[in-house]
Parts: C-alpha cells; structure tokens; sequence
C-alpha cells in the first residue's frame, strides 16, 4: 500500500467502525484519532474519532494527518473525500436490526427519547442511502472498497482479518487484528 493512502473505515452508525479501527491499530496500523470522545457504555474500548472529520465539506485541510493510517468516517461523508489523495475504505456492514437496536439502546442512555423516528423509517432510509453509497462508491477511480460484514468478524475474526490484510496489501497482522476481536461487546443480536 502506498504510504500516501488513506484508509478509511466508514458505515452507518452502530455498523462496528470502531471495531475495525480497533483491529486495525492492533494490527499494527496508525489510526488517526483525537481521543475527544471518550469510551463510555456503548462503546467499552472507545470511539476511534478524530473531530475534523466531521467538517469535510469545508475543511480538508487534515487529510495528510491521515496518510498511512486510518481514519473513521461516517457513510453520509465519504462523497466529501477529495480526488486528490487515494483511499481504500472499508465500508463495515450490520443487519439493519441490530443497527437499530444498538442506536436505540444509546439513545435511551443518553436520557434522548428513541421513538422521535420510528425504526421503520430509519431503516428504510438508511437502506436508500446505502444503496446510493454503494453506487456512488463504484464509480470513483480514486477509491477502493471492501465490504466487512460486522457479524462475519465475529464468527470467523481470522479470515475477515486476513480479508483486510490482503486489501490493505498486508500491511497489517491478521493474527494480532483477529485477537482484538471481543464477542463479548456484541450485545445487540438479531
């Protein structure tokens, strides 16, 4: 992999982003992270974000911070990534159930009512915007993909691990990313 490349770890929120960051920092892998956001009860081994991400549209002024390492991103901003650096994203997947339940959980600990919008709604939504991310993902040149689907991780941690490594032109131990790996922190089940 190119030492100018940015890896980026993207979904939907409660997908297992920051499993995969946590993997990949196990891994060996520089993860670019600003330690804002604290680890609390919904994720015990912390966030992985760096805060600057979410101002893409207007501010890119970061992206080489991330070059050679990898860097958290939700779905809904990828189509901000700039043609001018290349990117391999690991877009992470989670039955749409168990995304829900999970962000339903974090909202009731967070004192906010979870019913504001139904899960239907949500859910149908967010199948849309996952198509059109797909989509728009296939056609740029400048970025490549691989789709990891949170609940394969946790059956099979070594080969979705190896899967990463040989994507990421194993630059990363698919053996220390795989025991990094805790089932135990997969509460929210379909």
């Amino acid at each position: 992999m190119n030492d100018k490349t940015i890896t980026v770890v993207s979904g939907l929120p409660r997908s297992g982003t920051s499993m995969m960051m946590m993997m990949l920092q196990a891994g060996g892998m520089d993860v670019l992270t600003d330690n804002i956001r604290q680890a609390d009860d919904d994720n015990p081994k912390g966030y992985y974000e760096f805060e600057r991400v979410k101002e893409i549209e207007h501010d890119t002024e970061w992206l080489p911070l991330a070059e050679g390492k990898a860097v958290k991103m939700i779905s809904a901003l990828l189509q901000h990534l700039p043609d001018n650096h290349g990117y391999k994203v690991i877009f992470m997947r989670r039955k749409m159930e168990e995304i829900l339940a999970s962000q339903r959980k974090m909202l009731i600990r967070r004192g906010e009512d979870p019913d504001v919008v139904s899960d239907k709604k949500i859910a149908e939504v967010s199948r849309k915007h996952l198509q059109q991310m797909e989509k728009w993902l296939s056609e740029q040149p400048h970025i490549d993909v691989l789709y990891v689907r949170y609940n394969d991780v946790l059956t099979d941690p070594r080969a979705q691990a190896t899967r990463v490594s040989r994507f990421l032109d194993d630059c990363v131990d698919p053996e220390r990313m795989a025991s990094a790996v805790d089932e135990r922190l997969y509460r929210q089940r379909a």
